[in-house]
């Protein structure tokens, strides 16, 4: 399939300025006004993608440049951008991460939303916090505009504006940056600021009050903002979706994976990918479920398992059922917790001779680079891929395990990741995109355990 799409980047100077609530709010309000929009959300984030999602009703992927190379970025925004009918969507908006200019370097633009911009050839739309400012705000765009030649600054929405007034105040002060358009300014509302916690925002998990707040937050941005304007920005965006591999006459294999409050964090590219490669996934819930579903293989994602540990910790027919399983298991972050003897004073499944303990700070945030070190459910050893931490727990002492990867980051080097017979965890979440074979290597694993070659 191919097409075209029109596509805007929404990027600000740094976390906070209210990136997501202004995406959500557009998509919401563009949506409902009859446009088929999706969005994405640049680098390694799990928890604005569920927002996009609320917006738009469908789901949001990661782009990373980095972790998954141009021709990756490519591939997924193809794959989002396309609906089940093959049609290309009307709208795409791509929320950057922290800054514009933010990434995995503060030398190069590795993984930034400029490096999405510059990659996919589109226009940034930049969200300012201009509370407490007036011509200042005006200076900090302009700043933007020339900071990176070819990255093209092409429209600006100022955010938590104290009134009209001051809205027309920075109006006018934008009116010497030349090329940049104002196109409004958007009230203060304390009520409609999006949830917060450790990691970042609140999962919008499908609560009772999520839609009101989606609904509300369309209200306020399309009333300050002008719409029409942010649609003649965007610019289209060739695209090429390549048709998902034929598996053949051998079935798919099912692989369980943990679905609920407690385990949310996948990339849906490693879903996409697993699919792709001849997996029929099967949600499941660890906080509920009391028995596992009749699937070849577990794949235990990340999320908030701390914050669910005494549930967790009761569920202990799972436990029994997950020591049990035969299959192939592969665990990130709080999968690994899960997989664990204990998190902190709970029991976990005791698969894997690791114990973890929740700290009040955060103890890895960055990208890894990793190399397997020996065979494991993803693959051979030597098998590369790129992923990322962020977590603020950490295991207490040692395994009694070598460790299955190494893995550099921009502290240096060091090993990670730990394997047992069947069983694969780490805190590292890796990103399929970056090496397919790692999908292609999970569902071998899973069929061979299942009995099919």
């Amino acid at each position: 399939m191919s097409g075209t799409i029109p596509t805007l980047l929404v990027a600000a100077p740094g976390s906070g300025h209210g990136k997501t609530t202004v995406v959500c709010g557009l998509a919401a309000a563009l949506r409902r006004g009859g446009l088929d929009v999706r969005a994405f959300k640049a680098g390694p984030d799990y928890l604005d993608p569920t927002w996009h999602a609320a917006a738009t009703g469908h789901p949001s992927r990661n782009l990373d440049g980095w972790m998954t190379g141009p021709e990756g970025v490519r591939a997924t925004f193809a794959r989002g951008a396309f609906g089940v009918d093959g049609k290309a969507a009307d709208l795409a908006l791509i929320e950057g991460v922290m800054g514009l200019f933010d990434g995995r370097d503060p030398r190069t633009l590795d993984g930034s939303g400029a490096e999405l911009a510059l990659l996919l050839d589109v226009p940034v739309l930049l969200v300012v916090d201009a509370s407490g400012m007036a011509r200042s705000a005006a200076a900090v765009v302009e700043g933007f505009a020339r900071h990176v030649p070819g990255v093209c600054i092409a429209g600006v929405i100022f955010n938590r504006v104290g009134s009209r007034g001051h809205t027309k105040i920075l109006a006018e002060a934008m009116a010497g940056v030349s090329d940049v358009r104002c196109l409004g300014g958007v009230p203060k509302a304390p009520a409609l600021t999006l949830p917060e916690r450790h990691l970042g925002l609140h999962a919008a998990d499908g609560g009772p009050d999520i839609e009101g707040r989606i609904t509300a937050i369309a209200d306020h941005v399309v009333a300050h903002v002008d719409l029409d304007a942010v649609l003649a920005l965007a610019r289209p965006v060739a695209l090429r979706l390549r048709g998902a591999p034929v598996v053949g006459a051998a079935k798919r294999v099912r692989i369980g994976v943990a679905r609920d409050a407690a385990f949310s964090f996948y990339y849906e590219d490693n879903l996409d990918l697993l699919v792709e490669a001849g997996a029929e996934l099967v949600p499941f819930s660890p906080l509920a479920d009391d028995a596992l579903p009749d699937v070849d293989g577990l794949y235990i994602g990340g999320g908030y398992p701390e914050l669910h540990a005494d549930t967790l910790a009761a569920n202990t027919s799972l436990h029994a059922a997950i020591r049990a399983f035969p299959g192939p298991i592969y665990a990130e972050c709080g999968g690994l917790m899960f997989l664990g003897a204990a998190l902190d004073d709970r029991p976990m499944c005791g698969v894997l001779p690791v114990r973890t303990t929740m700290g009040e700070r955060l103890r890895a945030l960055g990208y890894r680079e990793v190399v397997t070190t020996r065979d494991t459910v993803l693959g051979p050893a030597g098998t590369r891929f790129r992923g990322h931490e962020f977590h603020y727990s950490a295991l207490a002492g040692t395994p009694d395990l070598p460790p299955a990867y190494t893995m550099t980051g921009r502290r240096g080097p060091g090993v990670e990741g730990w394997a047992t017979g069947n069983v694969l965890g780490s805190y590292v979440h890796a990103h399929f995109g970056s090496n397919p074979a790692l999908a292609a290597g999970f569902v071998a694993a899973c069929r061979a355990a299942g009995g099919d070659t």
